[in-house]
């Protein structure tokens, strides 16, 4: 199973990790590891391009964390929450759609 964990501050998610295979298929082969690869890499993607300070992240073999700057403004925070609620409504919808590969969970500062 994938288990992706979203750490919140109030409304407001400050960071996120995903970690695990969804086993469905091959290494190479699978659709939902595809799937949550390509929401959470292109979102850490996003908040590199977009924000003025780089996210701290990490990517190795069945994991990706990332964490923003504790010192964003406004605008940059603005940015990132947008960006971050958007992965989350695909990865809870991903969740919905194929229970027991996916896996999303919250975690409050």
């Amino acid at each position: 199973m994938i288990l992706i964990t979203f750490t919140c501050r109030g409304s407001e998610i400050q960071a996120f990790s995903v970690a695990g295979h969804a086993s469905f298929a091959p290494e190479g082969q699978d659709i939902y590891c595809a799937g949550v690869s390509a929401l959470t890499q292109t979102t850490l993607l996003g908040l590199i391009k977009h924000l003025s300070r780089e996210p701290v992240y990490e990517i190795q073999k069945g994991w990706l964390s990332c964490e923003l700057p504790s010192d964003l403004d406004d605008t940059d925070q603005l940015k990132a929450q947008v960006l971050l609620s958007t992965l989350e409504a695909g990865l809870n919808s991903m969740m919905q759609a194929y229970q027991g590969f996916v896996q999303v969970e919250y975690r409050r500062c």
